[in-house]
């Protein structure tokens, strides 16, 4: 029988004795204290210090109010317990055999939609996460509950099209209530083929995720109502996942084109475009329509091109500078066409500004290495510390690799930390006009504190066309 999380700790001999032991910071204890839960990869050596049994160790059930109870399978292939309950139409089944029923909207699924399970802490702004390319290949937990309530509307859009596989929230979607909505969330997925699944815990599939990294999930929403557990976790553990995947290919845009728009601004409608252009090539692994925007705003005249486009093609529009845009999948994967391209755009010496896919893409070029983080960063709260200036500064991420900052060559300096998890979050090299950042600064959704990096390359490009 599972113990109180206090009772572990107090028998370990404290906070401070746990943190000792585990490895990890005291604020970490306040977080296990506060979810009642501790991650399973510490129970090893709680269990061999104090003697405890795994099942000791084991989170108690919680008691919720959520109508659709999560209804444990079995992880050996063996057959799942029936416990559909009354008014259920949809169902989220993870590989691990965990199942959570709920209620569906959106669009019907004719098969499961497979991707990988992730969760969002963005409070607003659930259009363009959805139409974000960057999360192709997967489905996304809404923490906030109440997702909905400002409809949509033409003109939040990130892309042509939503790129998510499914959405995850707690309460049903409610009806809009914002003067910018053209309708709602619900008629919104129905004209776009996108299902979603109500009536969850998401705090509780959130800790799933948090504890037990990212794993493969089945969106089941069925005109007919058939839904059989069993066949949908074969479906899902039969996904290979993002490791080893290149999702850009998949996303990037068909041809070369011209992007003109400006940032929205209330209430001209967008800002007025400075007088000095540059030109700019971006080069779209799934680039956001606001980073465009961004780009136009801080003076740029930008060609957007496919994310297949040779270094030489890229060359021959004669740019200023080079953008490498955010996207999804694994970069080690992208890095077979992206680097060589990359490589060739700065032994010419154009500079370089690469967020999210590009900052990778960049750090791979240099000689760096990424990996899979054990939980990504996506929302539009997340904390980074410029090194450089010490200024903290409030970003919008949607990412689930990173590069390794021990990997970088010595001409690279790391200039950007996550204040999460310590892992890397921006670089510049000496060697070449190069920089990057792994989050979105163009705060679609998000706060604006980052704009200044678009800037900043605008200075970039004007200091190095100076020089030569």
């Amino acid at each position: 029988m599972s113990m109180s999380i206090d009772s572990i700790i107090a028998r370990i001999g404290g906070p401070d004795a746990t943190a000792r032991l585990t490895g990890v910071g005291t604020e970490a204890i306040r977080k296990w204290r506060q979810a009642q839960a501790i991650p399973a990869r510490h129970w090893p050596a709680i269990a061999q210090a104090t003697g405890l049994s795994l099942d000791d160790l084991q989170p108690a059930p919680s008691v919720t109010d959520r109508p659709f109870p999560h209804a444990e399978g079995s992880k050996t292939g063996t057959s799942m317990p029936d416990a559909r309950p009354d008014g259920a139409t949809a169902a989220l089944v993870l590989a691990d055999g965990s199942v959570l029923w709920g209620k569906g909207f959106g669009a019907f699924t004719p098969s499961p939609a497979i991707g990988e399970i992730c969760f969002s802490t963005g409070m607003t702004g659930y259009q363009e996460t959805l139409t974000d390319p960057s999360f192709a290949g997967q489905i996304i937990t809404f923490t906030f509950p109440h997702i909905g309530n400002v409809g949509a509307n033409v003109e939040d859009d990130e892309a042509a099209r939503i790129f998510a596989r499914g959405l995850v929230v707690k309460e049903d979607p409610t009806a809009p209530a914002n003067w910018r909505a053209t309708e709602s969330l619900d008629a919104w997925l129905k004209e776009r083929g996108v299902a979603g699944i109500a009536g969850v815990d998401t705090r509780a599939l959130t800790l799933i995720i948090r504890d037990k990294g990212p794993q493969t999930a089945a969106l089941v929403f069925p005109a007919d109502g058939r839904i059989d557990p069993e066949a949908i976790v074969a479906s899902a553990r039969a996904w290979p996942g993002l490791e080893g995947m290149d999702l850009a290919k998949d996303v990037t845009c068909a041809a070369p084109y011209a992007w003109q728009d400006s940032v929205w601004e209330w209430p001209h409608g967008s800002r007025p475009l400075p007088a000095r252009r540059r030109r700019v090539v971006a080069v779209d692994y799934g680039a956001k329509r606001n980073i465009l925007r961004c780009l136009v705003a801080a003076g740029c005249d930008v060609t957007v091109v496919p994310a297949t486009t040779t270094g030489e093609e890229i060359l021959a529009l004669k740019p200023e500078g080079v953008f490498l845009s955010n996207g999804p999948g694994d970069p080690a994967a992208t890095a077979s066409y992206a680097v060589p391209a990359i490589r060739t755009v700065l032994e010419a010496g154009i500079p370089l500004f690469g967020i999210c896919l590009g900052h990778q893409l960049l750090a791979l070029t240099l000689g760096a290495k990424t990996y899979k983080m054990e939980r990504g960063h996506r929302g539009a709260n997340q904390p980074v510390k410029d090194l450089e200036t010490g200024r903290v500064e409030i970003t919008s991420q949607n990412h689930g690799f990173a590069v390794d900052a021990d990997t970088l060559p010595a001409d690279a300096r790391v200039t950007h930390v996550s204040l999460f998890d310590g892992s890397n979050e921006g670089l510049a090299t000496s060697r070449y006009a190069a920089f990057s950042v792994q989050y979105h600064p163009e705060a679609s959704p998000g706060p604006s504190d980052s704009f200044y990096l678009f800037e900043r390359f605008v200075t970039l490009i004007d200091t190095h066309g100076a020089k030569n």
